[in-house]
């Protein structure tokens, strides 16, 4: 069972989280930020991964703590769940059409943390939600699970639907890194010996 359960508690935020990476796709995602709690929902449906995150953040400030405790937490949880990662493909990618947006994310778990932000942040703001955050969030993100990430833009002019597609993509190709290869179940995809 790839399951994993934890809380961070800081001064700013208290965080619980349950990822399951062999899951159905279930959520239960309060993160205290409208727009974070969409994107989430679409990520866990989208990589079939069970999550639940129940965020506590000093949102009378801003979301922005909140965001990024919360990737800091799912990139830990996505590690753990990992363990040793054998038997894992290590490698994902995916190429997302979201209405005229179109997103490609490549995934690497290949044990060093790279984020390459490839969107284009056209506007500060979407309703309520800092659209910097975003980058925020997946930079933690990719810290925590120690993965290289690339995320490019091929097309796109709606700041709502590139995230979207990005998410999306992001969940499709992570769930076929994570994916278990039966052939090689008891073998690290690497010629070093270690991920």
């Amino acid at each position: 069972m790839r399951e994993v359960r934890l809380n961070r508690k800081t001064a700013e935020t208290d965080i619980d989280l349950s990822l399951n990476l062999d899951g159905t796709g279930k959520y239960d995602i309060d993160t205290g930020c409208g727009f974070m709690n969409h994107m989430l929902e679409l990520f866990a449906k989208h990589g079939s991964f069970d999550l639940a995150i129940k965020c506590k953040g000093d949102t009378e400030v801003d979301c922005h703590h909140s965001v990024e405790d919360v990737g800091i937490c799912l990139g830990q949880a996505f590690l753990r769940a990992l363990g040793d990662k054998k038997g894992i493909n290590r490698y994902g990618y995916f190429i997302l059409p979201m209405d005229e947006a179109l997103i490609l994310s490549a995934v690497d778990f290949g044990g060093r943390s790279y984020l390459s932000f490839g969107l284009k942040v056209v506007c500060p703001r979407l309703g309520e939600f800092d659209t910097e955050l975003v980058e925020e969030f997946l930079q933690a993100f990719t810290r925590e699970a120690k993965i290289n990430l690339h995320l490019v833009q091929l097309d796109g002019k709606n700041l709502h639907h590139i995230f979207e597609g990005a998410f999306k993509s992001l969940a499709r190709a992570l769930k076929q890194a994570v994916a278990l290869d039966e052939a090689n179940a008891d073998s690290l995809p690497s010629t070093k010996g270690i991920l």
